[in-house]
């Protein structure tokens, strides 16, 4: 049922995008300021009583309609996953982004180029050159695929295989949505309030920051892959999203990382990856790696479906 479910949700999604996305996170952010009101006294106890009832409770719900769905009917189990996944994973969340910048790259139409970077990263981009807006492009495609697509597939799969259905897909993006709205913010008003969210966001990235780089290393050029994740994913202001870089940029053999201009002064980042500078060839080439590691483990769950299904009729 997962590898049904995750093709059904990518078609899906293909097909009808989300268009009303924005108003579903902006439910979340409400839910998540509601129990940031009533509970937060700034200290770290108050952010675990928090995390773990804002987070439980959609958790529950949702394993509680699967199992009922499932007595019901499995078409019914079925189409609640694909709905979940629909709602939890985002493909084009960042495709038509990098795709628009790709175009404008290629018509050399850089003050488009940069105007569409900047409403994607949040940050302004006025004053990159071309090759920063490829790179910078290129590191948002590999970091947006991991968060939007891989970890949603991971957790997924996971918790499918435990029989809590598509829960997991719930836990991971509520996990990297409550380290983004406590976890991540440094102010006066938070405290400790949010330390707990991103021990628990780090906890629920290890392992599929760790699959989606050795997937690229696979579905790429191996050997730099795996020296570029090894050697300087840890000089990455971020370790944990250095080992996607520097894995999909050894993948690439493309130069990632580096100073680049930012309102006015130089914002001093490492390089990482091997090879040649980036351009609009490399983000044709990223997009390639992208859909090769996401067939590779649709092939993998194929696969192991067949394992077990070669047991049951074997037992």
């Amino acid at each position: 049922m997962s590898l049904i479910s995750l093709i059904a949700a990518l078609l899906l999604e293909q097909l009808r995008p989300l268009s009303s996305r924005k108003y579903l996170y902006a439910w979340v952010r409400d839910y998540a300021d509601f129990f940031q009101h009533h509970l937060n006294a700034g200290e770290h106890k108050h952010g675990r009583i928090a995390w773990l009832l804002a987070v439980l409770l959609p958790f529950c719900v949702t394993v509680a309609l699967y199992w009922i769905l499932s007595h019901q009917h499995v078409i019914f189990a079925w189409a609640f996953c694909v709905l979940v996944l629909y709602l939890t994973m985002g493909f084009r969340q960042f495709s038509h982004y990098f795709t628009d910048i790709h175009k404008a790259l290629r018509e050399k139409d850089l003050d488009q180029a940069r105007s569409l970077l900047s409403a994607w990263r949040g940050a302004p981009c006025d004053e990159f050159n071309a090759e920063e807006i490829a790179r910078v492009s290129i590191e948002q495609a590999l970091l947006a695929a991991h968060r939007n697509v891989f970890g949603v597939v991971v957790w997924f799969v996971i918790f499918m295989l435990l029989g809590l259905g598509p829960s997991g897909a719930i836990l991971y993006r509520l996990a990297q949505f409550f380290n983004a709205r406590w976890g991540a913010q440094d102010s006066a008003e938070l405290g400790d309030f949010g330390v707990f969210a991103a021990q628990v966001y780090r906890a629920v990235e290890w392992l599929p920051m760790r699959l989606v780089a050795s997937t690229f290393a696979i579905v790429g050029d191996f050997e730099d892959a795996v020296y570029c994740w090894r050697n300087q994913a840890q000089s990455w202001p971020n370790p944990d999203a250095g080992i996607v870089l520097a894995s999909g940029a050894g993948a690439l053999g493309v130069r990632l990382g580096m100073t680049v201009e930012q309102d006015g002064a130089p914002l001093v980042r490492p390089e990482i990856g091997v090879g040649d500078e980036a351009d609009a060839d490399y983000m044709q080439s990223t997009i390639g790696l992208v859909w090769r590691a996401l067939v590779f483990w649709l092939i993998a769950l194929l696969l192991l479906g067949l394992a077990s299904m070669a047991n049951w009729v074997g037992g």
